[in-house]
């Protein structure tokens, strides 16, 4: 009895997208109609906002600026004719520069053909690229790509080993809005000497993606580098990735990036509607809402039933909790808000934590994305009557209804396949969804404080271990603990900050510094040794 009363509640609440085959069910998280009735007022706010951010109003009263990333897929949507333009002609000059690379036209200094392509870029100038490229690629890529998405030197080193001899046919695509992006600027710099290195004009290989006018845009131009392609302004980095951003590293990996623009645009239209029932964002955000109690009080888990969505819950990750984790409101109240998002894959998620998830403490929803599609050729069967497409849908079936009937909600996302349409309609979802919710919890998604304030305080510690060399290098061979090291910098208070700054200079030979073990590791003692 209890499986046809969800069987009702399925076909009642299900929303099914034709043109898109994308589908949004809802049946098993247990909100009541009256829940609906009661949130209607809100959603037709949060509808309202909406309209008013792609109608061009300022979004983000931090920069003054206005939040356009729907009209990259719907350029005629543009506030000003000018945008629209922009945006047309930019597409054009991603496709045709990619044909350029494809043909052999834009080659290497030697005529060699460009088959690797190295993007480097951190958060959203990487994390779309990375999540399109995964999902989206194959044998058939026209180019291998590889990305730089952090400032770790041991990781930039995997990478340029992983190349190895082809650096001579390596492409590069620098992504930075401002240009002054410090793990950007590193890990340019970083490739910058590993084709040095090679006896290779690093110039020649490389490629910008930059706002105007920025200190990448103005180097770029000045070393003559093979193109610049520009980062708007009113496109935040998280929803940058059917933007240059995206869509220059798509289109050389070989991928469809006009399929990709038209599911967004597809879903956009459908996550336009005023009528709740029949807009899959909507849902997304109302389901959030009740499982969260609207406070971030429950995990967001991400379990694609699928390889290659592997790195959508990454994706994810910045999308939602770089818009909602604010500490303060739109009114300027001290709130919280935030949801966290994790996840893995199915059927792995079952050998991992899905033991918690049905058992342990209940902090949490699911959100399950089945793709129906196992594979272009047919499949073995590797029981009788039993592909292993065949478990994976098994095991995403019995996960679902393990948790149910646990009394552990979950939503499901249903695409007939993976492709270059679907995966556009996904990252349109998501970014829609995120905005609705953010306006029935009364939060700005579209500006992030606490990044700028870590950014900052990176900046203090590196000032501070600029004064510490000094100190050190003034001192050639006098020993200093980390505490005398503080107090004759007049900084007794930053004495943890020394000492961590002391650990890692005598860890590395780059600045001259040695250290000497003492009884305590904070009473290990540093000097410095001229290189």
């Amino acid at each position: 009895m209890q499986k046809l009363k969800l069987w009702e509640r399925y076909k009642d609440r299900l929303y099914y997208d034709s043109e898109l085959a994308m589908a949004v069910d809802t049946s098993r998280m247990d909100f009541s109609g009256q829940f609906l009735t009661e949130m209607e007022p809100r959603m037709q706010k949060a509808y309202a906002d909406m309209a008013q951010l792609e109608q061009g109003a300022i979004a983000n009263p931090d920069e003054d600026r206005m939040v356009g990333h729907y009209w990259l897929r719907a350029p005629e949507l543009a506030p000003e004719a000018a945008l629209s333009e922009e945006i047309t002609a930019t597409l054009a000059s991603v496709k045709a520069f990619a044909a350029s690379v494809h043909a052999g036209n834009i080659a290497a200094p030697g005529g060699a053909r460009f088959v690797n392509l190295l993007v480097i870029g951190i958060g959203g100038s990487a994390l779309g690229p990375q999540f399109v490229a995964d999902g989206l690629g194959g044998a058939q890529d026209s180019m291998r790509l590889y990305f730089f998405d952090n400032t770790d030197p041991d990781g930039m080193d995997r990478v340029i080993a992983r190349i190895g001899k082809g650096l001579q046919q390596t492409l590069v695509v620098v992504i930075s809005k401002s240009g002054g992006t410090k793990e950007t600027r590193n890990g340019m710099l970083e490739a910058r000497q590993a084709f040095t290195d090679a006896g290779l004009n690093f110039s020649a290989h490389a490629v910008a993606v930059t706002g105007t006018g920025s200190e990448l845009d103005r180097s770029a131009s000045q070393e003559r580098w093979l193109a610049r392609f520009p980062m708007w302004d009113w496109v935040g980095g998280r929803t940058s990735v059917t933007s240059a951003v995206g869509l220059l590293p798509a289109a050389l990996q070989g991928i469809d990036v006009d399929q990709l623009l038209e599911g967004a645009r597809l879903c956009d239209r459908s996550t336009r509607s005023k009528v709740t029932c029949e807009n899959p964002a909507a849902l997304l955000a109302l389901s959030w809402f009740h499982a969260t109690g609207g406070r971030g009080e429950r995990d967001m888990v991400i379990l694609p039933y699928k390889d290659r969505l592997i790195l959508f819950s990454r994706y994810l990750q910045q999308l939602i909790m770089e818009s909602l984790g604010k500490e303060r409101d739109l009114a300027g109240d001290v709130v919280l808000q935030g949801i966290a998002v994790y996840g893995n894959k199915g059927s792995t998620d079952q050998h991992a934590y899905v033991q918690q998830l049905r058992e342990g403490v209940h902090n949490f929803f699911v959100t399950f994305i089945e793709v129906l599609k196992d594979r272009d050729k047919g499949s073995l069967a590797v029981d009788p009557g039993a592909t292993s497409g065949d478990y994976l849908s098994g095991f995403y079936q019995g996960t679902r209804a393990a948790l149910y009937e646990n009394g552990r909600e979950s939503l499901t996302i249903t695409v007939d396949e993976v492709s270059p349409r679907t995966v556009g309609a996904l990252i349109a979802l998501y970014e829609r969804a995120v905005g609705l919710y953010a306006s029935l919890i009364n939060v700005n998604a579209y500006h992030q404080p606490g990044v700028e304030a870590g950014k900052k305080a990176a900046g203090t510690v590196l000032n501070l271990q600029g004064e510490i060399l000094g100190l050190l290098r003034a001192q050639r061979g006098r020993e200093f603990s980390c505490e005398e090291c503080a107090v004759a910098l007049a900084r007794p208070e930053e004495v943890e900050t020394v000492f961590t700054i002391l650990r890692h200079l005598a860890a590395n030979p780059d600045h001259g510094v040695s250290g000497a073990k003492g009884e305590r590791v904070w009473e290990n003692r540093y000097r410095w040794d001229e290189i």
